[in-house]
């Protein structure tokens, strides 16, 4: 399929590697993977987090990014990062997951595509997909980032422990999962086309010939990357947003959410698109970030 993985092709040599190394430096071959993809999300959040508030604010109520920030000016530099801690644990483990369970899933699939002729090409989007359904299992840190990021809610929740209590004691475990369906839409689609598009777009990038010249281009194939996802799925988010700003009540479906919003900003594709221009700039920087940040963080190990 031209992905480029990032696993030595000797296990044998990696091991007699690791063994001229330090005692317990560093993560075994196989769970690198969920390490730097946690260290590396762990870095976009600190970098992005204002700007994917101001974008949830733009999602939630059609608004323009003036006012967005107006928004939060109002609210005061201590209120900036509330809601900070869900995405931090949310994206810490699902970007682990996306990589890590992409590779082990590739590695057991292909085991088996060998004796069975499947294409890798299949193969590979499979595991793809099935690393983002898994991590789908998480919404309930999207469910709570998104009641601590709406200012309707800043009086009745106070932080994401207590926001998970209340729900849990008032609601119970189906309202921490409101937004499921629109998220499996969005997960495993986006991880078949990041993991097939992230090698050939790569290969098509002037020839990197040092450190910082490969993390330039894993930082502008991984952003051009994010960025493309983000435009093409971004109706999602908007769904999901609202579906999980609702606390109690109805679980309305995916599509009639989408309609109400479209009635509600006029039949409008560029209302319904509102905030994609700022979701495609931290999509650029948040993408850049964790695919240079990963693929460095592999080789320091």
């Amino acid at each position: 399929m031209g992905v480029v993985t990032t696993m030595d092709p000797n296990p044998g040599r990696q091991s007699q590697l690791s063994g001229h190394a330090l005692v317990g430096a560093g993560p075994g071959p196989r769970g690198k993977h969920y390490v730097c993809g946690s260290f590396a999300a762990f870095t976009n959040i600190l970098v992005t987090f204002p700007l994917q508030k101001v974008l949830f604010r733009q999602q939630l109520h059609g608004v323009r990014v003036t006012d967005a920030v107006r928004q939060l000016q109002r609210e005061g530099l201590r209120n900036l990062y509330r809601g900070l801690l869900p995405p931090l644990l949310q994206k810490t483990t699902t970007i682990a997951i996306m990589f890590g369970l992409y590779e082990d899933f590739s590695r057991l699939l292909l085991r088996h595509a060998r004796r069975s002729g499947a294409p890798e090409l299949v193969t590979r989007s499979v595991a793809a997909a099935l690393a983002g359904t898994a991590e789908a299992a998480l919404t309930p840190f999207e469910r709570v980032q998104t009641l601590l990021q709406d200012h309707r809610h800043n009086g009745r929740f106070n932080n994401t422990a207590h926001t998970f209590r209340t729900l849990l004691r008032d609601y119970g475990v189906r309202e921490c999962y409101r937004g499921l369906v629109p998220i499996l839409l969005r997960n495993s689609p986006s991880n078949i086309l990041f993991f097939g598009l992230r090698g050939p777009i790569k290969q098509r990038l002037p020839e990197a010939r040092s450190r910082a010249g490969h993390m330039a281009n894993d930082f502008v194939c991984g952003g051009l990357l994010g960025a493309a996802l983000g435009i093409m799925f971004y109706p999602l988010n908007v769904v999901k947003s609202r579906a999980q700003a609702q606390v109690g009540g109805e679980f309305v479906p995916c599509g009639r959410v989408l309609m109400t919003v479209w009635r509600e900003r006029g039949g409008s594709i560029v209302l319904l698109f509102r905030g994609a221009t700022l979701n495609y700039h931290r999509s650029l920087l948040s993408w850049g970030i964790i695919n240079a940040t990963y693929e460095l963080l592999l080789k320091v190990f």
